[in-house]
């Protein structure tokens, strides 16, 4: 979401607290380190729309609102210190800051968690700056933590045949078990060893 479409969702409440804090940050790009914690007492935690909560909403907005040569800083600070709440904020907000791929190191420091807000978010549009190593690896633990691969942005685009073959080993290891893999990992598998015998053909 945009983060027009972000303000528009919240309640006319919430739109107040933040348009104050934005203005805040506008005139002194420090103030977000007070006001990112404060955004879920203020805005909520509930659900708005697409999968985000208001607290979430607001907080990218405070993130939105930094001028640019102090996003990469203030992300980075935000992150490192948040709870995992906050953590997940800066997370989702990353597609929408120009940051290029100074967020990337947020990226592999959520995946190595075994929590899975953090995991799945770190999924989304700005994981298009991850290696093919990385996101490959990071699509096998969603599956291992039982993350739907729905949450994994531009999912058809990027598998490859390496990620097929890891996919198989874990279907094969599952089967072994006793544990059958989820029906979209499976689905995938199946998408992705169709592919390879067209090409084949």
């Amino acid at each position: 979401m945009k983060p027009e479409e972000l303000r528009a969702a919240l309640d006319p409440s919430a739109v107040d607290w933040v348009d104050e804090a934005m203005r805040q940050v506008w005139a002194d790009p420090g103030a977000i380190a007070r006001l990112f914690p404060r955004a879920a007492r203020a805005c909520g935690r509930g659900p708005i729309k697409d999968g985000w909560t208001a607290d979430e909403a607001a907080r990218a907005l405070l993130l939105a609102a930094l001028p640019a040569d102090r996003v990469a800083v203030e992300v980075d600070r935000l992150y490192r210190y948040g709870d995992a709440s906050e953590k997940r904020a800066v997370l989702r907000a990353l597609p929408l800051l120009p940051i290029g791929d100074a967020g990337v190191p947020l990226l592999h420091d959520a995946i190595r968690t075994n929590d899975t807000r953090l995991v799945g978010a770190a999924l989304g549009a700005y994981a298009a700056h991850l290696d093919a190593a990385t996101w490959r690896q990071a699509v096998l633990k969603c599956v291992f933590m039982g993350l739907p691969l729905s949450i994994v942005d531009r999912l058809d685009e990027r598998a490859d045949e390496e990620l097929r073959v890891m996919l198989a080993g874990l279907a094969e290891e599952r089967a072994a078990a006793g544990r059958p893999m989820a029906a979209d990992a499976t689905g995938l598998l199946h998408r992705l060893a169709g592919t390879a015998l067209r090409k084949e053909a």
